[in-house]
């Protein structure tokens, strides 16, 4: 049996990066920063300090711009998340 790599079953290439983003959880609660790790057209890869507390959706700012988006997976520090 041949198992698929990550990447494999991915809609959309990724492009490796390392840059700074705000995760936004709602207009009272202030900015988290995190790092984007990687990102395509459809995804992105996050790092964060923690993933606890951080809700199922909610909006990233990269370069200034606001996307919406929800979480595909978690760990302690890393989350994918995909672009609605």
């Amino acid at each position: 049996m041949v198992q698929l790599a990550a990447s494999d079953k991915r809609a959309a290439m990724r492009k490796r990066m390392l840059k700074t983003a705000s995760i936004v959880i709602s207009d009272k609660a202030p900015k988290l920063e995190c790092t984007l790790r990687n990102i395509s057209e459809t995804a992105a890869l996050l790092q964060v300090l923690t993933t606890l507390g951080i809700p199922f959706r909610f909006d990233v700012i990269i370069d200034g711009v606001c996307h919406h988006c929800r979480s595909v997976w978690r760990n302690d520090s890393r989350m994918g998340i995909a672009f609605q």
